[in-house]
């Protein structure tokens, strides 16, 4: 893919998205409309296998098809996307030339102060400059935006926070709830046995795994405009014996329709308590009851927040 028309390009691996992310997209598009030009995005799909990430595979924020949508809400009018081991060996240079100068078409770039570049991370911010200038390409670095105590966002820890359970601290520095987008599978049917029918969804080894427990959380359910208030866990099951084998099953309040073999999206708005073993299914049910009680008064909470 090559652009015909300049662009405003904003470089970046944007893995989470979080806001400082957005801070940079915003500049992007604040130069596309001050020179009349449309604005790109450089970010990378599937399992980017980063040195900084030590072989590590849970480390994805989001899935790459909410990453593009994100993208064209906040201003991306195209996304060049690529995968990571098809760029890892270009030099800085190659990389500048061929992509950001060809392909993106920039008559402005801009990033984060700490984007690295070409094989090995030799790129920094002092080499995208220069070559900049040495095109007659604008370039401007964003500044990072700041947690509530000063310390600058960053996807690392955020990725720390969900593994905590802390996604209200997460959703401060992303903008948005952690979501995950994932198809619904089959899975024993227990719950429905106890009241609390439930859709199964398997989190991908490459996405970031929230902390195991209960939570509560709002779901988008496709062909419905409203939220569905619910209550996700997110486990091993050890009461009824999963074989080890982790799974998300969410029970959405007030619904009742079929989403088998359809993708949904589950936003995790709370932690509720950690994963544990009942000694009967009656005490499972009962937990389940209180659970359920706990997510209504949140979001009920949420509602008279915002009344």
């Amino acid at each position: 893919m090559e652009n015909t028309k300049k662009t405003a390009a904003a470089l970046g691996f944007f893995d989470g998205l979080h806001i400082g992310h957005k801070a940079v997209i915003r500049t992007a598009a604040a130069a596309g409309q001050r020179l009349g030009i449309s604005v790109s995005v450089l970010t990378f799909r599937g399992f980017p296998d980063l040195p900084k990430f030590g072989g590590r595979r849970d480390m994805c924020l989001m899935t790459y098809e909410d990453k593009k949508e994100l993208l064209s809400v906040w201003g991306a009018d195209n996304v060049f996307a690529y995968e990571f081991a098809d760029i890892r060996n270009m030099s800085p240079e190659e990389f500048f030339e061929d992509i950001v100068i060809r392909k993106m078409n920039a008559a402005f770039v801009c990033c984060g102060g700490d984007f690295r570049f070409g094989k090995g991370g030799r790129g920094d911010v002092a080499l995208l400059s220069g070559l900049c200038e040495r095109h007659g390409t604008g370039f401007e670095i964003v500044p990072p935006e700041k947690d509530r105590s000063g310390v600058p966002i960053s996807s690392s820890h955020i990725r720390e926070l969900i593994r905590d359970g802390n996604v209200s601290e997460a959703f401060r520095q992303l903008g948005q709830w952690y979501s995950l987008t994932l198809p619904v599978q089959h899975g024993r049917e227990l719950g429905r046995t106890m009241g609390f029918p439930t859709i199964n969804q398997v989190i991908p080894d490459y996405m970031v795994h929230p902390k195991r427990g209960v939570y509560a959380s709002l779901v988008e359910v496709p062909g419905e405009t409203a939220e569905f208030p619910a209550i996700t866990d997110i486990g091993i099951k050890p009461t009824v014996d999963s074989n080890g084998s982790e799974v998300m099953e969410t029970h959405i309040i007030g619904y009742t329709g079929d989403l088998y073999g359809k993708t949904v999206r589950v936003k995790l708005h709370k932690f509720i308590r950690p994963e544990q073993k009942f000694s009967s299914l009656d005490d499972l049910q009962k937990q389940l009851i209180s659970d359920k009680n706990t997510a209504q008064n949140i979001f009920s909470e949420r509602i008279k927040s915002l009344s």
